[in-house]
Protein backbone atom coordinates (compact mmCIF):
# COMPACT_ATOMS: atom_id res chain seq x y z
CA UNK A 1 0.00 0.00 0.00
CA UNK A 2 1.26 3.18 -1.06
CA UNK A 3 2.40 6.08 1.64
CA UNK A 4 0.40 9.15 1.87
CA UNK A 5 2.50 12.55 1.76
CA UNK A 6 0.96 15.41 2.64
CA UNK A 7 2.09 18.71 1.91
CA UNK A 8 1.43 22.43 3.48
CA UNK A 9 2.75 25.65 4.53
CA UNK A 10 2.30 24.74 8.24
CA UNK A 11 1.98 21.05 10.10
CA UNK A 12 -0.02 20.23 12.16
CA UNK A 13 0.75 18.76 15.38
CA UNK A 14 -0.55 15.17 15.52
CA UNK A 15 0.53 15.05 19.05
CA UNK A 16 -2.25 17.28 20.26
CA UNK A 17 -6.07 17.37 20.04
CA UNK A 18 -6.90 18.38 16.55
CA UNK A 19 -7.82 22.04 16.35
CA UNK A 20 -10.16 20.83 13.44
CA UNK A 21 -12.05 18.75 10.87
CA UNK A 22 -9.34 18.89 8.32
CA UNK A 23 -6.37 18.04 10.64
CA UNK A 24 -8.60 15.21 11.95
CA UNK A 25 -8.95 13.62 8.35
CA UNK A 26 -5.76 13.98 7.21
CA UNK A 27 -4.29 12.82 10.66
CA UNK A 28 -6.28 9.65 10.26
CA UNK A 29 -5.75 9.12 6.08
CA UNK A 30 -1.90 8.97 7.57
CA UNK A 31 -2.14 7.29 10.34
CA UNK A 32 -4.22 4.33 8.19
CA UNK A 33 -1.70 4.36 5.19
CA UNK A 34 1.22 4.95 6.84
CA UNK A 35 3.03 8.63 5.61
CA UNK A 36 4.84 11.84 6.28
CA UNK A 37 3.35 15.10 6.62
CA UNK A 38 6.07 17.91 5.60
CA UNK A 39 5.81 21.56 5.75
CA UNK A 40 7.08 24.84 7.67
CA UNK A 41 7.36 24.23 11.36
CA UNK A 42 6.05 27.83 12.20
CA UNK A 43 9.39 28.88 13.40
CA UNK A 44 11.11 32.19 11.99
CA UNK A 45 14.95 32.39 12.48
CA UNK A 46 16.87 35.83 11.01
CA UNK A 47 19.31 33.36 8.92
CA UNK A 48 19.54 30.21 7.76
CA UNK A 49 22.29 28.61 9.93
CA UNK A 50 24.50 28.74 6.88
CA UNK A 51 22.59 30.89 4.43
CA UNK A 52 20.77 30.30 1.80
CA UNK A 53 20.75 29.94 -1.87
CA UNK A 54 19.63 33.46 -2.96
CA UNK A 55 20.41 34.82 0.70
CA UNK A 56 24.18 33.49 0.33
CA UNK A 57 24.47 29.56 1.19
CA UNK A 58 22.52 26.38 2.07
CA UNK A 59 19.44 25.29 2.88
CA UNK A 60 18.21 25.05 6.46
CA UNK A 61 18.04 21.26 7.84
CA UNK A 62 14.85 18.99 8.09
CA UNK A 63 13.04 18.54 11.24
CA UNK A 64 11.73 15.03 11.48
CA UNK A 65 9.89 13.26 13.84
CA UNK A 66 7.55 10.33 14.52
CA UNK A 67 4.66 10.19 15.82
CA UNK A 68 2.34 6.47 15.32
CA UNK A 69 2.69 5.82 12.05
CA UNK A 70 3.59 9.32 10.64
CA UNK A 71 6.30 10.72 10.04
CA UNK A 72 6.33 15.05 10.38
CA UNK A 73 8.86 16.64 8.37
CA UNK A 74 9.49 20.45 9.32
CA UNK A 75 12.06 23.19 7.81
CA UNK A 76 12.28 26.89 9.53
CA UNK A 77 12.06 30.19 7.68
CA UNK A 78 13.82 33.06 7.51
CA UNK A 79 12.35 36.11 8.09
CA UNK A 80 13.43 37.59 4.67
CA UNK A 81 11.70 34.22 2.85
CA UNK A 82 9.12 34.28 5.52
CA UNK A 83 8.26 37.92 4.39
CA UNK A 84 8.59 37.67 0.70
CA UNK A 85 6.79 33.90 0.71
CA UNK A 86 4.47 34.25 3.29
CA UNK A 87 3.17 37.73 4.47
CA UNK A 88 4.36 39.19 0.95
CA UNK A 89 3.45 36.83 -1.94
CA UNK A 90 0.96 34.56 -0.38
CA UNK A 91 -0.62 37.07 1.66
CA UNK A 92 -0.33 40.49 -0.06
CA UNK A 93 -1.03 38.70 -3.74
CA UNK A 94 -3.01 35.28 -3.96
CA UNK A 95 -5.34 36.00 -1.06
CA UNK A 96 -6.96 39.37 -2.30
CA UNK A 97 -6.69 38.39 -5.94
CA UNK A 98 -8.48 35.17 -5.53
CA UNK A 99 -11.02 36.87 -3.19
CA UNK A 100 -11.55 39.23 -6.20
CA UNK A 101 -9.74 42.10 -4.14
CA UNK A 102 -7.64 43.89 -6.68
CA UNK A 103 -7.21 46.93 -4.94
CA UNK A 104 -5.41 45.55 -1.73
CA UNK A 105 -2.94 43.42 -3.83
CA UNK A 106 0.91 44.66 -3.67
CA UNK A 107 2.71 43.42 -6.59
CA UNK A 108 5.89 43.44 -5.41
CA UNK A 109 8.37 41.68 -8.16
CA UNK A 110 10.46 40.98 -4.89
CA UNK A 111 7.13 39.10 -3.65
CA UNK A 112 7.25 36.70 -6.43
CA UNK A 113 10.70 35.85 -6.12
CA UNK A 114 10.97 34.97 -2.52
CA UNK A 115 7.53 32.79 -3.28
CA UNK A 116 9.44 31.14 -6.16
CA UNK A 117 12.25 30.50 -3.79
CA UNK A 118 11.04 28.68 -1.10
CA UNK A 119 8.98 26.84 -3.35
CA UNK A 120 12.21 25.44 -4.94
CA UNK A 121 14.02 24.85 -1.46
CA UNK A 122 10.37 22.81 0.02
CA UNK A 123 11.13 20.64 -3.21
CA UNK A 124 14.78 20.50 -2.54
CA UNK A 125 14.47 18.97 0.91
CA UNK A 126 11.24 16.88 0.36
CA UNK A 127 12.67 15.32 -2.51
CA UNK A 128 15.38 12.94 -0.83
CA UNK A 129 12.41 11.92 1.97
CA UNK A 130 10.03 10.73 -1.01
CA UNK A 131 9.82 6.87 -2.16
CA UNK A 132 8.41 5.81 -5.53
CA UNK A 133 5.46 4.99 -4.81
CA UNK A 134 3.98 7.81 -2.02
CA UNK A 135 0.91 9.40 -3.20
CA UNK A 136 1.75 13.27 -2.83
CA UNK A 137 -1.33 15.50 -1.63
CA UNK A 138 -0.26 19.55 -1.62
CA UNK A 139 -2.40 22.29 0.16
CA UNK A 140 -3.59 25.22 -0.89
CA UNK A 141 -2.26 28.20 -2.50
CA UNK A 142 1.30 29.19 -0.90
CA UNK A 143 2.75 26.14 -2.90
CA UNK A 144 0.68 26.12 -6.29
CA UNK A 145 4.57 26.26 -7.93
CA UNK A 146 5.81 22.97 -5.83
CA UNK A 147 5.02 20.00 -7.84
CA UNK A 148 6.63 21.61 -11.15
CA UNK A 149 9.94 22.07 -8.92
CA UNK A 150 9.41 18.54 -7.86
CA UNK A 151 9.36 17.42 -11.59
CA UNK A 152 12.37 19.18 -12.32
CA UNK A 153 14.42 17.77 -9.92
CA UNK A 154 12.72 14.50 -10.95
CA UNK A 155 9.92 13.32 -9.08
CA UNK A 156 7.51 11.02 -11.06
CA UNK A 157 5.34 10.42 -8.18
CA UNK A 158 1.11 10.68 -8.76
CA UNK A 159 0.53 14.65 -6.74
CA UNK A 160 -2.30 15.90 -6.30
CA UNK A 161 -3.14 20.32 -5.57
CA UNK A 162 -5.84 21.35 -3.58
CA UNK A 163 -6.97 25.21 -3.27
CA UNK A 164 -8.68 25.86 0.01
CA UNK A 165 -9.81 29.37 -1.22
CA UNK A 166 -11.92 30.56 -4.78
CA UNK A 167 -10.95 30.61 -8.20
CA UNK A 168 -11.14 34.25 -9.66
CA UNK A 169 -12.66 34.45 -12.74
CA UNK A 170 -10.06 34.47 -15.60
CA UNK A 171 -9.88 38.04 -16.11
CA UNK A 172 -9.20 38.32 -12.47
CA UNK A 173 -6.83 35.96 -12.50
CA UNK A 174 -5.01 37.64 -15.41
CA UNK A 175 -4.17 41.06 -13.24
CA UNK A 176 -1.46 38.85 -11.56
CA UNK A 177 1.48 39.67 -13.41
CA UNK A 178 2.69 35.82 -13.16
CA UNK A 179 -0.67 34.53 -13.52
CA UNK A 180 0.64 32.47 -16.61
CA UNK A 181 3.52 30.91 -14.90
CA UNK A 182 0.96 30.02 -11.96
CA UNK A 183 -1.24 28.18 -14.12
CA UNK A 184 1.22 26.55 -15.90
CA UNK A 185 2.43 25.62 -12.67
CA UNK A 186 -0.60 23.24 -11.96
CA UNK A 187 -0.38 21.57 -15.36
CA UNK A 188 2.81 19.36 -13.19
CA UNK A 189 0.15 18.22 -10.87
CA UNK A 190 -1.78 15.05 -11.85
CA UNK A 191 -5.27 16.07 -10.24
CA UNK A 192 -6.27 19.83 -9.00
CA UNK A 193 -9.47 20.22 -6.57
CA UNK A 194 -11.32 22.59 -6.02
CA UNK A 195 -13.70 23.92 -3.56
CA UNK A 196 -16.66 24.47 -5.83
CA UNK A 197 -18.21 24.14 -9.86
CA UNK A 198 -18.17 27.10 -10.08
CA UNK A 199 -14.45 27.33 -9.06
CA UNK A 200 -13.49 24.32 -11.31
CA UNK A 201 -15.50 26.46 -13.96
CA UNK A 202 -13.46 29.78 -13.92
CA UNK A 203 -9.87 27.27 -14.36
CA UNK A 204 -11.31 25.71 -17.31
CA UNK A 205 -12.30 28.88 -18.79
CA UNK A 206 -8.94 30.74 -17.89
CA UNK A 207 -6.74 27.64 -19.22
CA UNK A 208 -8.95 27.05 -22.28
CA UNK A 209 -8.78 31.04 -22.88
CA UNK A 210 -5.40 32.31 -21.67
CA UNK A 211 -3.45 28.61 -22.38
CA UNK A 212 -5.42 27.11 -25.17
CA UNK A 213 -5.09 24.18 -23.35
CA UNK A 214 -7.69 21.34 -24.58
CA UNK A 215 -10.69 19.86 -22.92
CA UNK A 216 -10.56 15.70 -23.19
CA UNK A 217 -13.69 15.48 -21.01
CA UNK A 218 -14.32 14.23 -17.88
CA UNK A 219 -12.37 17.00 -15.90
CA UNK A 220 -9.06 16.34 -18.51
CA UNK A 221 -7.03 18.95 -19.74
CA UNK A 222 -4.33 18.87 -22.00
CA UNK A 223 -1.60 21.85 -22.10
CA UNK A 224 2.15 22.46 -21.77
CA UNK A 225 2.68 19.14 -23.17
CA UNK A 226 0.87 17.29 -19.97
CA UNK A 227 -2.39 16.27 -19.25
CA UNK A 228 -4.21 16.53 -15.66
CA UNK A 229 -7.51 16.31 -14.42
CA UNK A 230 -9.55 19.07 -12.44
CA UNK A 231 -12.45 18.69 -10.24
CA UNK A 232 -14.39 20.10 -7.84
CA UNK A 233 -14.27 18.55 -4.33
CA UNK A 234 -16.50 20.67 -1.43
CA UNK A 235 -14.64 20.10 1.41
CA UNK A 236 -16.71 19.07 4.94
CA UNK A 237 -16.85 18.20 8.52
CA UNK A 238 -16.60 15.69 10.98
CA UNK A 239 -20.18 16.13 12.06
CA UNK A 240 -20.32 13.15 14.88
CA UNK A 241 -16.82 14.58 15.79
CA UNK A 242 -18.32 17.98 16.30
CA UNK A 243 -21.54 16.84 17.60
CA UNK A 244 -19.55 15.28 20.37
CA UNK A 245 -18.33 18.19 21.01
CA UNK A 246 -22.10 19.70 21.47
CA UNK A 247 -22.38 16.99 23.81
CA UNK A 248 -19.08 17.58 25.95
CA UNK A 249 -18.85 19.58 29.19
CA UNK A 250 -17.76 22.86 27.93
CA UNK A 251 -19.92 22.64 24.92
CA UNK A 252 -22.96 21.69 27.55
CA UNK A 253 -22.00 24.39 29.79
CA UNK A 254 -21.69 26.76 27.32
CA UNK A 255 -25.10 25.66 25.71
CA UNK A 256 -27.16 25.98 29.36
CA UNK A 257 -25.45 29.09 30.05
CA UNK A 258 -26.60 31.42 27.08
CA UNK A 259 -30.24 29.02 26.90
CA UNK A 260 -30.21 30.80 30.38
CA UNK A 261 -28.79 34.32 29.84
CA UNK A 262 -31.28 34.50 26.91
CA UNK A 263 -34.33 32.43 27.56
CA UNK A 264 -35.85 36.21 26.84
CA UNK A 265 -34.03 36.98 23.96
CA UNK A 266 -34.05 35.42 20.20
CA UNK A 267 -29.89 34.98 20.21
CA UNK A 268 -28.13 35.29 16.82
CA UNK A 269 -24.61 33.97 15.92
CA UNK A 270 -21.69 35.24 13.81
CA UNK A 271 -18.30 33.39 14.05
CA UNK A 272 -15.42 34.52 11.62
CA UNK A 273 -11.82 35.63 11.47
CA UNK A 274 -11.93 39.31 11.19
CA UNK A 275 -10.54 38.98 7.22
CA UNK A 276 -12.23 41.30 4.75
CA UNK A 277 -13.38 38.82 2.91
CA UNK A 278 -15.80 37.67 5.27
CA UNK A 279 -18.19 40.75 4.94
CA UNK A 280 -18.59 41.63 8.42
CA UNK A 281 -19.37 45.65 7.93
CA UNK A 282 -21.95 44.45 5.53
CA UNK A 283 -23.34 42.19 7.97
CA UNK A 284 -23.61 44.69 10.73
CA UNK A 285 -25.50 47.20 8.43
CA UNK A 286 -28.19 44.21 7.29
CA UNK A 287 -28.36 44.21 11.32
CA UNK A 288 -29.17 47.68 11.67
CA UNK A 289 -31.33 47.71 9.19
CA UNK A 290 -33.41 44.35 10.16
CA UNK A 291 -33.79 46.36 13.47
CA UNK A 292 -35.51 49.70 11.22
CA UNK A 293 -37.22 47.55 9.33
CA UNK A 294 -38.56 45.26 12.38
CA UNK A 295 -38.54 47.14 15.52
CA UNK A 296 -40.76 44.65 17.33
CA UNK A 297 -37.31 42.97 17.25
CA UNK A 298 -35.75 45.54 19.50
CA UNK A 299 -34.63 44.83 23.13
CA UNK A 300 -35.52 41.07 22.11
CA UNK A 301 -33.08 40.27 19.05
CA UNK A 302 -29.15 39.90 19.81
CA UNK A 303 -25.95 39.52 17.65
CA UNK A 304 -23.19 37.69 19.19
CA UNK A 305 -20.61 38.65 16.38
CA UNK A 306 -17.05 36.51 17.33
CA UNK A 307 -14.02 38.10 15.07
CA UNK A 308 -11.37 36.42 16.02
CA UNK A 309 -7.94 38.33 15.53
CA UNK A 310 -6.11 37.97 11.78
CA UNK A 311 -3.14 40.12 10.48
CA UNK A 312 -3.51 43.14 12.25
CA UNK A 313 -0.32 44.33 11.37
CA UNK A 314 -1.46 45.20 7.82
CA UNK A 315 -3.44 48.28 7.01
CA UNK A 316 -6.22 46.47 5.38
CA UNK A 317 -6.88 44.52 8.68
CA UNK A 318 -6.54 47.36 10.83
CA UNK A 319 -8.82 49.54 8.48
CA UNK A 320 -11.97 46.41 9.09
CA UNK A 321 -11.40 46.35 12.82
CA UNK A 322 -11.81 50.49 13.03
CA UNK A 323 -14.89 49.76 10.68
CA UNK A 324 -16.19 47.25 13.13
CA UNK A 325 -15.61 48.90 16.27
CA UNK A 326 -17.38 52.23 15.05
CA UNK A 327 -20.21 50.45 13.23
CA UNK A 328 -20.86 48.07 16.60
CA UNK A 329 -20.84 50.89 18.20
CA UNK A 330 -23.22 52.80 16.75
CA UNK A 331 -25.73 50.32 16.45
CA UNK A 332 -25.40 49.68 20.22
CA UNK A 333 -25.52 53.52 20.69
CA UNK A 334 -28.87 53.81 18.38
CA UNK A 335 -30.95 51.64 19.66
CA UNK A 336 -29.36 49.92 22.96
CA UNK A 337 -30.99 50.02 26.41
CA UNK A 338 -30.04 49.88 29.84
CA UNK A 339 -31.00 46.03 29.95
CA UNK A 340 -30.41 45.29 26.41
CA UNK A 341 -27.07 45.65 23.49
CA UNK A 342 -28.18 44.87 20.12
CA UNK A 343 -24.54 43.58 19.20
CA UNK A 344 -22.12 41.82 21.82
CA UNK A 345 -19.12 42.05 19.20
CA UNK A 346 -16.03 39.98 20.70
CA UNK A 347 -12.91 40.43 19.19
CA UNK A 348 -10.73 37.61 20.44
CA UNK A 349 -10.77 33.73 20.09
CA UNK A 350 -13.15 31.81 21.57
CA UNK A 351 -12.28 27.70 22.37
CA UNK A 352 -13.58 25.43 19.76
CA UNK A 353 -14.84 22.63 22.17
CA UNK A 354 -17.30 26.03 23.50
CA UNK A 355 -18.43 27.17 20.16
CA UNK A 356 -20.92 24.11 19.69
CA UNK A 357 -23.08 24.99 22.64
CA UNK A 358 -22.83 29.02 21.11
CA UNK A 359 -24.57 27.48 17.99
CA UNK A 360 -27.09 25.45 19.39
CA UNK A 361 -28.28 28.31 21.71
CA UNK A 362 -28.51 30.51 18.51
CA UNK A 363 -31.92 30.72 16.53
CA UNK A 364 -30.06 31.89 13.30
CA UNK A 365 -26.56 32.21 12.11
CA UNK A 366 -25.31 34.47 9.65
CA UNK A 367 -22.51 33.34 7.46
CA UNK A 368 -22.57 36.01 4.73
CA UNK A 369 -18.96 36.60 3.51
CA UNK A 370 -18.07 38.47 -0.07
CA UNK A 371 -16.34 35.70 -1.08
CA UNK A 372 -15.15 32.16 0.50
CA UNK A 373 -14.26 28.90 -1.03
CA UNK A 374 -16.33 26.74 1.77
CA UNK A 375 -16.90 27.99 4.74
CA UNK A 376 -17.50 25.49 7.73
CA UNK A 377 -18.98 27.56 9.94
CA UNK A 378 -22.04 27.51 8.28
CA UNK A 379 -21.69 23.17 8.31
CA UNK A 380 -20.59 22.94 12.20
CA UNK A 381 -24.07 25.14 13.12
CA UNK A 382 -25.92 22.89 11.27
CA UNK A 383 -24.31 19.43 12.97
CA UNK A 384 -24.77 21.63 16.32
CA UNK A 385 -29.03 22.24 16.27
CA UNK A 386 -31.24 20.54 17.86
CA UNK A 387 -33.06 18.49 15.10
CA UNK A 388 -36.42 18.83 17.48
CA UNK A 389 -36.34 22.91 17.43
CA UNK A 390 -33.39 23.36 14.95
CA UNK A 391 -31.80 27.33 14.33
CA UNK A 392 -31.89 28.85 11.06
CA UNK A 393 -28.95 29.79 8.46
CA UNK A 394 -28.95 32.63 6.99
CA UNK A 395 -25.70 32.12 3.97
CA UNK A 396 -24.16 34.34 1.37
CA UNK A 397 -24.44 33.09 -2.24
CA UNK A 398 -20.87 33.48 -2.84
CA UNK A 399 -19.85 31.07 0.02
CA UNK A 400 -18.65 28.02 -1.54
CA UNK A 401 -20.97 26.04 0.64
CA UNK A 402 -24.01 27.45 -0.59
CA UNK A 403 -23.50 24.93 -3.93
CA UNK A 404 -24.53 22.36 -1.76
CA UNK A 405 -26.68 23.79 1.13
CA UNK A 406 -29.65 25.33 -0.61
CA UNK A 407 -32.23 24.69 1.85
CA UNK A 408 -30.20 27.55 3.76
CA UNK A 409 -31.53 31.00 3.25
CA UNK A 410 -29.52 32.31 0.69
CA UNK A 411 -28.55 35.88 0.27
CA UNK A 412 -26.26 38.38 -1.28
CA UNK A 413 -24.39 39.77 1.23
CA UNK A 414 -24.07 43.24 -0.82
CA UNK A 415 -27.70 43.65 -0.33
CA UNK A 416 -28.21 44.91 3.30
CA UNK A 417 -32.12 45.25 2.72
CA UNK A 418 -32.49 41.92 1.29
CA UNK A 419 -30.03 40.38 4.22
CA UNK A 420 -32.78 42.31 6.61
CA UNK A 421 -35.53 40.36 5.54
CA UNK A 422 -33.81 37.42 5.32
CA UNK A 423 -33.09 38.03 9.78
CA UNK A 424 -36.60 38.20 10.00
CA UNK A 425 -37.64 35.37 7.64
CA UNK A 426 -35.41 33.12 9.72
CA UNK A 427 -36.22 34.26 12.90
CA UNK A 428 -40.58 33.68 12.31
CA UNK A 429 -39.86 30.61 10.41
CA UNK A 430 -42.14 28.12 11.24
CA UNK A 431 -41.01 25.11 13.23
CA UNK A 432 -42.00 22.24 10.53
CA UNK A 433 -40.40 24.00 8.03
CA UNK A 434 -37.04 24.66 10.06
CA UNK A 435 -37.89 20.65 10.79
CA UNK A 436 -37.52 19.95 7.13
CA UNK A 437 -35.12 22.45 5.79
CA UNK A 438 -32.36 21.47 8.84
CA UNK A 439 -33.02 17.15 8.21
CA UNK A 440 -32.31 17.67 4.07
CA UNK A 441 -29.30 20.14 5.42
CA UNK A 442 -27.71 17.75 7.78
CA UNK A 443 -28.37 14.54 5.31
CA UNK A 444 -26.17 16.54 3.13
CA UNK A 445 -23.10 17.09 5.35
CA UNK A 446 -23.36 14.02 6.47
CA UNK A 447 -22.84 12.17 2.80
CA UNK A 448 -19.92 14.91 1.95
CA UNK A 449 -18.53 14.89 5.15
CA UNK A 450 -14.45 15.41 5.75
CA UNK A 451 -14.01 11.94 5.56
CA UNK A 452 -16.33 11.64 2.15
CA UNK A 453 -13.22 14.43 0.91
CA UNK A 454 -10.47 12.72 1.27
CA UNK A 455 -11.10 9.29 0.17
CA UNK A 456 -13.20 10.97 -2.83
CA UNK A 457 -9.79 13.08 -3.67
CA UNK A 458 -7.43 10.57 -3.04
CA UNK A 459 -9.51 7.94 -5.48
CA UNK A 460 -9.46 10.20 -8.34
CA UNK A 461 -5.96 10.72 -7.97
CA UNK A 462 -4.84 7.56 -8.47
CA UNK A 463 -7.45 7.40 -11.79
CA UNK A 464 -5.80 10.75 -12.79
CA UNK A 465 -2.36 9.47 -12.74
CA UNK A 466 -3.24 6.12 -14.08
Amino acid sequence: MPRLVVVSNRTADLRKPAAGGLAVALGESLQKMGGMWFGWSGKIVDTYSEGHPGNGGVDPEVDVQRVGKVTLATVDLSRADHDAYYLGYSNDVLWPVFHYRLDLANFDVRFATGYRRVNQMFARKLMPLLKPDDIVWVHDYHLIPLASELRALGCKNRIGFFLHIPMPPPLIMAAIPEHEWLMRSLFAFDLVGFQSRADLMHFSHYVEAEAQAKSLGDGYFSAFDRVMRAGAFPIGIDVDEFQRLAQGKEGMDMFTRMRDEYSRRKLLIGADRLDYSKGLPNRIKAFREFLEHYPENRKSATLIQIASPSREDVEAYGEIRRQMDSLCGAVNGDFGELDWMPVRYIHRNVARKRLPGLFRASRVALVTPLRDGMNLVAKEFIAAQDPDDPGMLVLSRFAGAAEQLGDALLVNPYDTEGTAHAIQRALTMPLHERRQRHARLLKRIREQDVHWWTSQFLATLQEAHT
